[in-house]
């Protein structure tokens, strides 16, 4: 899934792009994150990057941070699994429960490249540098229609066509991104969230075409069945099927905040979570349409 910490290219941001690019580009983290904390306390120590939910264990979250890779239980605590670097970019593999890949910085500094967990975030090794590397992917997602397709975003937007051993630059990707994510019909097609709206790509990134304008989305996300989700500021959360045909909103209760990050059950598409832009970790048990804060026991 994506992250965009940097301010986006291009023109004055409206008034909700520019809310959401200060909360992207400005995070001060006063020290590292402890090995057991709580789950309400850790946006508090660190900054929240990714969500997936632990195909192994679907009770339990892993939340990729500034400080490694988290895991929840069910009693309200999220414990440190993985060594401390900072994952800007995470996502999980489509099918396989225990591999996860990710992007970002070591702990000593410089630049991870593509690195992949084959025991579900514990150990991680560097699968490539990528293309002009070591990369620093951002914005990073798997196509659930051909898991060996993935695309990052460093210095331009690049693909791999066989699980990350390879790079290409396919070109400069969209103006403003914030957050990518592959079709489940189609390797070559792969959506992109921008600071002007929702696009989508056929042809592996080198052309786009918009689904929707005129306001900032934060977030998108395809589930591995076909059903994508996105959050348009002064909007709220919206889905559809692919290919999608008009937008659905969903929920709206969020006020002037919006969701940053998104997780959907794969054994179970109800069950969604999020994390909103002050950090809060919300789930819900209807597909979307209302959220409860996580963090308390057997939440």
């Amino acid at each position: 899934m994506r992250q965009m910490n940097k301010k986006p290219r291009g023109k004055p941001l409206p008034a909700g792009a520019a809310a959401l690019a200060l909360a992207v580009a400005v995070f001060t983290i006063a020290t590292a994150a402890a090995e057991t904390v709580a789950v309400s306390d850790l946006p508090t120590l660190t900054h929240i990057h990714g969500l997936a939910v632990d195909r192994q264990d679907p009770t339990r979250l892993l939340i990729a941070t500034h400080h490694g890779l988290f895991r929840t239980d069910t009693n309200g605590k999220a414990e440190r699994i993985s060594p401390v670097q900072d994952f800007m970019g995470f996502t999980p593999h489509p099918s396989d429960p225990n591999k996860l890949y990710a992007s970002g910085h070591p702990a000593q500094g410089g630049n991870l490249g593509f690195v992949s967990s084959d025991d579900r975030g514990r150990t991680w090794s560097q699968v490539s540098p990528g293309a002009n590397g070591p990369v620093d992917f951002h914005q990073m997602t798997v196509s659930p229609a051909d898991p060996q397709t993935i695309y990052g975003t460093h210095r331009g937007l690049q693909v791999s066509r066989d699980g990350g051993k390879t790079w290409t630059i396919i070109g400069s990707g969209p103006e403003g991104l914030i957050d990518l994510a592959g079709s489940a019909k189609s390797p070559d097609t792969i959506y992109a969230a921008t600071q002007s709206g929702l696009l989508v790509s056929t042809d592996v990134g080198r052309s786009w075409t918009p689904l929707l304008q005129g306001a900032p989305v934060s977030l998108v996300e395809v589930t591995p069945e076909g059903t994508l989700y996105a959050f348009v500021l002064g909007r709220g959360l919206v889905k559809a099927g692919e290919p999608p045909v008009g937008l659905e909103t969903i929920s709206n209760g969020f006020g002037d905040g919006y969701l940053l990050h998104l997780a959907v059950d794969p054994a179970n598409p109800k069950r969604v979570f999020a994390v909103t832009n002050g950090g809060k970790l919300l789930g819900s048990a209807d597909q979307g349409r209302t959220w409860t804060a996580l963090g308390q026991p057997n939440s």
